[in-house]
């Protein structure tokens, strides 16, 4: 049986400015996509009504049992597919992590402060076009195009009814997920048509290696969406899909369902340092339990100039072009979003939006809408992680800047729990058998002893 990407659901390709102020301090980890199983990603490039969609394929079997349907709002020519490199959405990817960052206190017996910087063509054709054509037509199906690009033989279909559609795709070796008939329908509703995709032996024989390429399509419509309904009527349990939306005017939010910034900027026992991985997939899963299942989570919008700290550096013109990024050269030079820290040969007027989804089909009914807000503000998921001073500290000042180091910890630990569900108690255990982030001896201050108790002590 063929395995099917359907609409971006398994997006990975399962079997088939205003300034800010600058945060400073070392950055040590990232969370990236490759903590969290069926996981997809996809790039949105959107500006007005033009949309380059990159999908990725993560897909590892045998190049004859992958095909791939995905819903797209009007009709596709082979010039608007593009296959491209798989390192663009990994970079992307690294650039917008979450990432957990270091700080080290300073002796509190020496009054000076500092500054610590920051870090870091194929012209095949598609078998036997007319009588497939044919075919189709008696089931309701027109073949709107057909072409070949790189690996993937490609159609384009639209479709009057969604049986004939079905049965179409069923006889043409897509097996589409049995009961979904009615998500076809509503797409054929909505006068969607399908993007429809296998892999050319003989071309894949050609370009060699096992993994498949992203796949890239570029098409103008006033719909700013991403179709994930027909990838839930036969998904195994919950998927993550990461959306990395680039535009010029700032962040990008979904519109149908709510958007909420990932719980950022909180100071982390040092433990963590050595399981980070652990703490955000915990950390996620428990904000997503909190919105009930229907949150659409910002884990980073950021101009793409410059980065502080940076889990990667930013793209180059190059990379963000690759990516459909089709407005660098325009002219717009804005010195009102001008980075603060401009990268060397980071390009210009480029904003990314990472948003993360954690979903199903009882929680995600409807397909992911969006919009660009105009916003550029920057935010970022940011773990802390601070390091109390260890040397010797002979001063007055010293014995309170222990006391409030063993409360920061204190908070520390009821931070952790809160973000993850893990208990107080298991927390304390961690932090004893890390041997990392104890806390200080402080010693009790002498009771205090009333006059009158030095008159007559033992009253």
């Amino acid at each position: 049986m063929k395995h099917i990407l359907t609409a971006t659901a398994a997006l990975g390709l399962i079997a088939f400015a205003p300034s800010a102020n600058a945060f400073c301090g070392f950055y040590v980890a990232k969370a990236d996509t490759d903590l969290f199983n069926s996981s997809s990603k996809v790039a949105l490039v959107r500006d007005g009504n033009r949309t380059v969609i990159t999908m990725t394929n993560d897909y590892l079997g045998d190049p004859t049992e992958f095909a791939m349907v995905i819903p797209v709002p009007t009709v596709i020519t082979k010039e608007q597919v593009h296959i491209s490199d798989p390192a663009l959405l990994e970079h992307l990817d690294a650039y917008t992590s979450p990432r957990l960052v270091e700080y080290f206190d300073n002796n509190p017996c020496e009054r000076r402060l500092y500054d610590a910087e920051a870090m870091q063509d194929g012209d095949t054709i598609i078998v036997t076009a007319t009588r497939k054509a044919e075919d189709a037509k008696a089931l309701g199906v027109t073949i709107e195009e057909q072409f070949s690009v790189g690996e993937y033989d490609i159609l384009i279909l639209s479709a009057t009814e969604s049986d004939g559609l079905q049965t179409w795709l069923d006889q043409n070796d897509y097996k589409v997920p049995e009961g979904a008939e009615k998500t076809l329908g509503s797409y054929i509703k909505q006068d969607m048509k399908f993007f429809v995709a296998k892999v050319n032996l003989e071309e894949k024989a050609k370009q060699g290696g096992e993994m498949l390429r992203p796949i890239a399509v570029a098409y103008e419509s006033p719909k700013f969406m991403l179709p994930i309904r027909l990838g839930t009527v036969n998904a195994n349990g919950d998927q993550d899909l990461f959306v990395y939306a680039l535009t010029r005017n700032g962040k990008v939010e979904t519109t149908n369902y709510r958007t909420v910034k990932i719980p950022s900027e909180k100071e982390l026992p040092i433990f963590v340092k050595d399981d980070f991985g652990d703490f955000y997939k915990d950390m996620y899963s428990t904000a997503a339990e909190r919105e009930g299942g229907h949150g659409v989570f910002m884990e980073y919008a950021w101009d793409m100039n410059w980065c502080d700290p940076c889990a990667a550096d930013p793209l180059s013109r190059d990379e963000l072009q690759e990516l459909g990024v089709f407005w660098m050269d325009e002219g717009v030079n804005d010195p009102a979003i001008r980075p603060r820290r401009p990268v060397p040969g980071a390009a210009q007027d480029v904003f990314v939006t990472r948003l993360h989804v954690r979903y199903d089909a009882e929680s995600f009914p409807e397909d992911l809408k969006f919009k660009t807000t105009g916003d550029r503000n920057n935010f970022q998921g940011r773990y802390i992680l601070r390091h109390a001073y260890e040397g010797d500290m002979e001063c007055e000042a010293a014995k309170e800047y222990k006391q409030n180091v063993n409360d920061r910890k204190d908070e520390e630990v009821k931070t952790l729990a809160n973000l993850t569900g893990w208990s107080t108690g298991d927390i304390r255990t961690r932090i004893e058998e890390s041997g990392k982030g104890g806390y200080f001896e402080v010693s009790e201050p002498a009771p205090d002893v009333k006059w009158w108790q030095k008159i007559w002590p033992g009253e």
